[in-house]
């Protein structure tokens, strides 16, 4: 039955992006998490959604932009919206937090604007809204993966860097790292990551591919490296059930990936307390051992 389902390509296409995200997007969120920066996923989502609309009003207005991919200026759009975030947290130097609701509700307002400008909703904008297994396109698989392979690379490249600024900010600077700099490029590399995982989550829904992995991960998660690849596993295993569910049951697969990363956090959380209680009997026994 597996089998099957790969005879088709844009089927291909789709498992292909999805295996690249579920690697990419839990090795940011890692980050991201110790960083405390969630919901800076959520805020530059809604600001691809308005890049999305942009594109969309712009294909449907003028003629020689009909043939225009929305993924670029979603691309456009995450990019500087990340950019002027980081700008937002130095502005409000002792209130960081506040650049992600500004930036969450222009984005937000703009994609409100321009969705109606478009005619409201369509095929289109619901697939990247909530993802598609049809949608993935040869050329989007090409610039996904080539925009993921770029985000890992730096991210190992400027490992060390972004570590020590993700858990000592004041030691790194005294280190001599230019924290500004590389928080700019994380911001950036987030953006696209984000961006490029819209065509398989869906916008509404991508940040909980950078965040529940990572949730899952930390509660068995013996050190920052161990998380990050206990994430990434946990990442694939949602995404490919996800879309292989979403395919034969026809849902959104943003759903089935979403809902199959809670499955695994509180799987986790359940071993977890297992595996606790089963430790503190073994103590017990052993101090009664001792005691006799």
């Amino acid at each position: 039955m597996i089998a099957t389902l790969f005879q088709f390509d844009f089927i291909r296409n789709t498992f292909i992006v999805g295996l690249v995200i579920g690697i990419v997007a839990p090795l940011l969120g890692s980050f991201i998490v110790v960083r405390r920066l969630s919901l800076m996923a959520d805020a530059l989502s809604h600001v691809s959604l308005a890049g999305i609309a942009v594109s969309l009003f712009l294909s449907k207005t003028y003629g020689p932009l009909a043939g225009l991919n929305p993924l670029y200026l979603g691309f456009g759009f995450a990019t500087g919206g990340s950019l002027l975030m980081e700008k937002l947290r130095s502005v409000y130097r002792h209130f960081e937090e506040l650049a992600i609701p500004i930036i969450m509700s222009a984005g937000m307002g703009f994609s409100v604007i321009f969705i109606s400008l478009a005619n409201g909703f369509n095929t289109d904008l619901f697939s990247y809204l909530f993802g598609s297994v049809s949608a993935v396109s040869r050329s989007d698989m090409w610039t996904i993966t080539g925009i993921a392979i770029f985000v890992f690379i730096v991210i190992l490249l400027l490992y060390k860097e972004l570590f020590l600024l993700s858990f000592d900010e004041e030691y790194a600077k005294v280190s001599g790292i230019r924290a500004k700099v590389f928080d700019m490029i994380f911001m950036v590399l987030v953006a696209l990551v984000i961006a490029s995982s819209m065509r398989i989550v869906g916008i509404l829904l991508v940040s909980s591919l950078m965040t529940l992995p990572v949730a899952a991960a930390i509660r068995i998660a013996r050190g920052f490296k161990q998380t990050i690849i206990i994430a990434v596993i946990f990442g694939e295993i949602a995404v490919l059930g996800g879309l292989i569910s979403a395919y034969y049951l026809d849902l959104a697969p943003g759903g089935t990936i979403v809902i199959l990363s809670v499955l695994i956090l509180i799987l986790t959380m359940i071993y977890q307390k297992i595996r606790i209680k089963w430790i503190l009997s073994k103590r017990g026994e052993e101090n009664g051992i001792i005691s006799e």
